[in-house]
């Protein structure tokens, strides 16, 4: 992630401006082609980049940008009781309900918003569905007074011409990427493979049959003798030798893949005596969120169930849980899963985006908001409207199934990293969420006191102080990163430093013994 400042924004905006203009441009000189006097022509080669640009856009993108269109396949609807569960703890950590419900209204004053509005939310969030069923008339109407109740206000019968953010209902909104730009993912993927090799990962390729699967292509898989377990996932292992420590699983977050997080994933074992042994690292490949064109990622059963072929593979009985940003959805479907869950000795999220994910935060940051600073240009043009992204969150992203309470956290050692100037999640609500006195859901937090340019005044702005649960449980750490952006953590080499000591603390075991619940 890059800064704010005025060249981080020129530079960013001037690749953005390059990047979206090759594929016109070459569709322009195409078509000028057919008229144009052979001594106006420019190279052979030139010609040929041009026609294959063109030949990419006008087949491969009309048809994906079709494909993305079709209808995303809801879960069926959670039952009465646990609709009902789900909207007290949404309600119970909602500080500002105003705030809150106009979010999801791009942000429209309330006054604006009518009842047939509102009840038209609740049934794409708690329902799943954009469908008025008379059978939950009497529910979604208590939803709203609920509401109202907490707003003060008193919804108008009725619809207004205004619209609410329903992802998986609403147009797939994603931008074309030329084969130059692919070219770029070609080569920074090899360079990530040679890196990883150098640094004694193996890879685990999918099958040869799948070969065709993912593009650009990876000819250097073919190379690779392992092949990976799980019919849908690939992944770099490093094998686990170590005896008085526990492996690692790792889950990256939206961008190139495992390319930003390489130093890392090194710095984990690097300085280790060789008899202390090696701590073994299992970092799954997602690849329709790293920029590539190819198949959706598996539904949460099926995901869950890959990645538990992949641990019993390698003998991973007891592991350290890590990710970043995306990353925390799929460990919360870990987490949720108590057979998976009960796998996992400790929990350190990075960036999480699943933690107060019914905040309108993530959703309007990410997908919505319109890009003003430099580092939401980079979010915005490499980010959310990558087209494996973009499907992804609005055809795939089920914020029910995906969002993470810190009661799912009760059984195991927990650190969150939060990054005070994240441009994704909103970091102090987060952080006032796991810092509420009482550890439960049913305990409303405290309304915040201070925003991402308000530091809290014991926070040292060259080094984060570990800071514990106020409710006296010492299972739960929340690390506060001042003047870090989302995903800077892994940049910054006194960062990474602190998060790779609080890996090694928790393979370790170097933690107070957790308490069984409450």
């Amino acid at each position: 992630m890059i800064g704010t400042s005025t060249f981080d924004y020129i530079w960013v905006r001037s690749w953005v401006f390059i990047l979206h203009s090759i594929a016109p441009i070459c569709v322009t000189y195409c078509v000028s082609t057919l008229c144009m006097p052979t001594t106006y022509r420019l190279s052979i080669f030139v010609e040929y980049w041009a026609l294959a640009e063109t030949i990419f856009c006008l087949v491969f993108y009309l048809y994906q940008r079709h494909k993305l269109q079709r209808p995303a396949l809801h879960p069926p609807a959670p039952s009465k009781e646990e609709r009902q569960k789900l909207f007290r703890l949404c309600h119970e950590s909602t500080q500002d309900p105003v705030r809150y419900l106009s979010g999801w209204f791009f942000h429209a004053p309330l006054t604006a918003v009518k009842r047939e509005n509102v009840k038209e939310f609740f049934r794409w969030a708690f329902f799943n569905t954009d469908l008025n069923d008379p059978s939950y008339d009497d529910e979604v109407e208590g939803y709203v007074k609920s509401i109202e109740h907490g707003t003060g206000l008193n919804f108008e019968h009725g619809r207004a011409d205004v619209k609410c953010l329903r992802l998986t209902l609403d147009k797939v909104d994603a931008l074309h990427r030329m084969l130059t730009f692919l070219l770029c993912i070609f080569v920074v993927d090899i360079l990530t493979h040679a890196y990883m090799r150098l640094h004694h990962f193996r890879h685990y390729r999918a099958s040869i049959t799948h070969f065709f699967d993912v593009f650009p292509l990876r000819p250097q898989s073919l190379l690779e003798i392992h092949r990976s377990p799980a019919q849908n996932l690939t992944y770099w292992y490093r094998a686990h030798t170590s005896r008085a420590e526990l492996p690692i699983l790792f889950l990256h977050g939206i961008g190139v893949g495992l390319y930003p997080y390489m130093e890392f994933l090194k710095e984990l074992n690097q300085g280790r005596r060789a008899e202390d042994g090696i701590i073994g690292i299992l970092a799954v490949e997602m690849l329709s969120i790293s920029s590539r064109i190819t198949s959706p990622l598996p539904r949460k059963r099926e995901m869950c169930r890959q990645l538990r072929t992949i641990l019993q593979h390698h003998g991973f009985e007891r592991y350290i849980l890590v990710s970043h940003s995306y990353g925390s959805v799929i460990s919360t479907h870990l987490l949720k899963t108590p057979e998976l869950a009960s796998m996992v000795a400790s929990v350190i999220l990075v960036d999480p985006v699943s933690i107060l994910l019914h905040q309108p935060d993530v959703a309007y940051n990410f997908i919505v908001r319109r890009p003003k600073l430099a580092n939401e240009w980079l979010l915005w043009y490499f980010g959310s409207k990558d087209m494996g992204v973009a499907h992804t969150l609005s055809r795939t992203f089920f914020w029910s199934e995906n969002i993470l309470w810190k009661n799912d956290l009760r059984n195991h050692h927990a650190t969150v990293f939060l990054a005070g100037k994240d441009s994704i999640i909103n970091a102090p609500l987060v952080y006032e969420y796991l810092q509420a006195t009482g550890g439960g859901e049913g305990n409303k937090t405290k309304r915040v006191s201070f925003h991402s340019d308000d530091i809290p005044a014991d926070y040292d702005s060259e080094k984060a102080v570990p800071e514990k649960d106020h409710s006296g449980d010492d299972r739960l750490n929340v690390v506060w990163c001042p003047n870090l952006d989302h995903g800077q953590i892994f940049d910054l080499p006194p960062w990474r430093k602190q998060l790779v000591e609080e890996i090694l603390a928790h393979a370790r075991g170097d933690l107070p013994v957790p308490h069984k619940g409450r």
